[in-house]
């Protein structure tokens, strides 16, 4: 269920962003159309749709944070020479990885697989690279996190 979350947030900051679309209006719009692709995948309950809109919300209330992280973690790139699909999902798993609680490992491994389905041919690398290294920092004590469920 979570998955359908991060892809939901994902699609709605990517029309954000991207198009310059209200956010709230991104977000409904994301929502609506996801909801026509159920037969693809699991529905989207309440659940999974608040826990979207905490990840939507809570990167735009943590941008400069989240994207100072990110800056500081890529190496050899610059935003504006990322995939914006690739920029996306780091942008959303960094803020998850450093603002909620969702243990890191099925956090990361989600990220990667939403980047490979969005994404180009070596999205799915690229991701995980970046994730692995926002990690390391993590784990060398060079990033604060909030404690991580069990």
């Amino acid at each position: 269920m979570r998955r359908r979350a991060r892809e939901l947030a994902m699609r709605a900051l990517f029309a954000h962003t991207q198009g310059g679309v209200d956010l709230e209006e991104a977000f409904q719009h994301a929502l609506e159309e996801m909801e026509g692709e159920e037969a693809l995948g699991e529905p989207l309950d309440q659940e999974a749709v608040a826990f979207a809109r905490r990840l939507l919300w809570g990167y735009k209330a943590r941008q400069e944070e989240v994207d100072r992280a990110l800056k500081e973690t890529v190496e050899g790139w610059d935003f504006a020479q990322m995939s914006k699909t690739d920029l996306t999902v780091l942008r959303l798993a960094t803020y998850e990885m450093l603002f909620e609680p969702t243990p890191f490992a099925p956090l990361i491994e989600v990220a990667v697989k939403i980047a490979n389905r969005y994404g180009g041919e070596h999205s799915r690398a690229f991701v995980n690279g970046v994730l692995g290294r926002l990690y390391r920092r993590i784990q060398e004590g060079e990033l604060k996190t909030v404690p991580k469920e069990a």
